[in-house]
């Protein structure tokens, strides 16, 4: 059962990615999808993007151990924070000026909102550096669980993963990415609404699973029934988790990209609405459930096995078939992820800094041909560094995932979301921005036991960057020179261009 499910999901995704070549002979079909996504697709595509093996393995598993069921506060922040407020806030003025600009990659947008090719080639080259170890991290969360189902070794399972991902990508580009992302979270809604079924079933229910929780004892708590609680043990880390989660989707490339392509204003409306329940179900139910893990710490043994041995040994009791669900919802979870990630490195990689510094003349399907090279590039760096992680038992690849979070989402969140709405911003507010994540977080991996306590750890010092950002831009914006009043206003031009629309969406134009 478990391989039948595998192999059908494998020619589904394949399937797909061959029928949509006829959407990706340009860049802006493969990169984008056109620019005519609609709101289930791009809504799911950024929910699949938002959410992989390293939340529901790595971080319900680590943060359910520590915070108990109050972790289930990252799930709604990121529901609220990290979708929510990102697509009413971002969605609609990232999808206008965009397109006034014509930019397909975030480097492209600082290059044009500023007038800075400077500012492009600094962007390119943060994301560059701090995507690939993300993409090595979505890896670490599929290990235990084939292993668990089917007793292969792990390198299979990341050339499996790595071979059918680069083949319905390169294939059919986004919106072979977007429509297999739609059937990737249908799989997630399903499995995780299943999974935390048959969890708490074991365990006597949902009332009987909570009054277990709340007989836990830690010798490092004192307080009875802790781990129930409604904040949990420590409510100040938490909310620095809840904060790197949740607002570092405004700030990272492959998550924002999606505003780009998506097709109307209907759409971002609908997509708000799809994104943030979607958010709910799979971010709050894998938090909610790894909040459960220490009603199995008689199987589990972190010194030994760490928090990535949470959530494995939870399922290991279930059925063959809830086994088979949960492998296809993991790895559904880490290959949308991975396409999503490989588009936005190899597009960035190809139109930001190979075509227009080395090769300024190159047509359109040697855009795409490069792309496409690239992508396969990319998914083989990810999955020999996952490889080498793996077989030398080096933990810092995996730690990496929270670094490049912190790192870009620091350097674009800031710079980004006010160019949105300020004309005031300027070049160097943005260089600021960048240098200091960057800068941080890369102190933060190498010299981390000289940092303060509370800032050791990369998630802390990534919510710091994100956090800084929001002061550093208008601050450095309001004594350093301003930028060039004729190009802002070209940019800000776009929100003031007049259309023609329908009652249905507008009661304004009724006479």
């Amino acid at each position: 059962m478990k391989i039948a499910l595998l192999v059908l999901y494998f020619a589904v995704l394949i399937g797909i990615g061959l029928y949509c070549r006829k959407h990706a002979t340009d860049v802006d079909g493969f990169v984008l999808g056109g620019r005519n996504v609609g709101a289930w697709l791009t809504a799911f595509a950024y929910g699949t993007s938002y959410f992989s093996a390293v939340v529901f393995v790595g971080y319900a598993g680590q943060f359910g151990w520590k915070y108990g069921i109050a972790a289930t506060w990252a799930g709604i922040g990121n529901a609220l924070i990290g979708s929510l407020m990102a697509w009413f806030i971002l969605g609609r003025r990232t999808r206008i000026m965009t397109r006034h600009l014509n930019t397909a990659t975030m480097p492209q947008f600082f290059e044009k909102r500023f007038g800075s090719p400077s500012l492009k080639i600094g962007a390119a080259i943060i994301i560059f550096i701090f995507m690939i170890p993300y993409t090595a991290s979505l890896y670490n969360g599929l290990s235990r669980l084939f292993g668990m189902a089917f007793s292969i070794d792990y390198s299979v399972c990341i050339l499996l993963m790595a071979v059918l991902t680069a083949v319905y990508v390169i294939a059919g580009g986004y919106m072979a990415t977007a429509i297999n992302d739609f059937i990737q979270g249908m799989v997630m809604l399903v499995g995780i609404s299943a999974v935390i079924y048959a969890v708490l079933e074991s365990k006597g229910g949902f009332i009987a699973a909570l009054d277990g929780l709340a007989r836990v004892s830690d010798q490092n708590y004192s307080t009875p029934g802790i781990f129930a609680s409604f904040f949990g043990t420590d409510p100040l880390n938490l909310l620095f988790v809840v904060i790197l989660t949740s607002l570092g989707t405004w700030g990272l490339p492959q998550m924002v990209q999606k505003f780009y392509a998506i097709k109307n204003e209907q759409a971002i409306q609908k997509g708000t609405v799809i994104s943030t329940l979607f958010a709910f179900v799979v971010a709050g139910g894998c938090y909610f459930l790894g909040g459960f893990g220490r009603l199995f710490s008689d199987q589990i043994d972190i010194k030994a096995n760490g928090f990535d041995s949470v959530v494995p040994t939870m399922l290991s009791g279930l059925s063959d078939g809830m086994i088979a669900l949960v492998v296809i919802l993991v790895l559904s979870a880490s290959m949308s992820t991975l396409s999503s990630l490989v588009i936005v490195s190899a597009s960035t990689l190809t139109l930001d800094l190979i075509r227009d510094n080395f090769y300024k003349n190159m047509s359109e399907s040697r855009q795409v041909l490069l792309i496409r090279g690239l992508i396969v590039v990319f998914i083989a760096i990810s999955a020999v560094l996952a490889l080498i992680q793996y077989k030398s038992s080096v933990n810092f690849i995996a730690q990496l995932m929270g670094i490049s979070w912190g790192a870009m989402a620091g350097a674009f969140l800031a710079p980004f979301m006010y160019s949105l709405y300020s004309k005031k911003v300027s070049t160097a507010a943005c260089w600021t921005c960048f240098i200091f994540a960057s800068v941080l977080m890369t102190a933060n991996m190498l010299i981390r036991p000289d940092f303060p306590q509370i800032l050791q750890s990369p998630i802390n010092s990534g919510a710091i960057a994100m956090l800084a950002g929001l002061i550093i831009v208008p601050i450095v914006s309001a004594i350093t020179p301003k930028p060039d009043k004729k190009l802002v206003d070209d940019a800000f031009s776009c929100y003031e261009e007049k259309i023609m629309v329908p009652l249905s969406t507008s009661l304004n134009s009724e006479k």
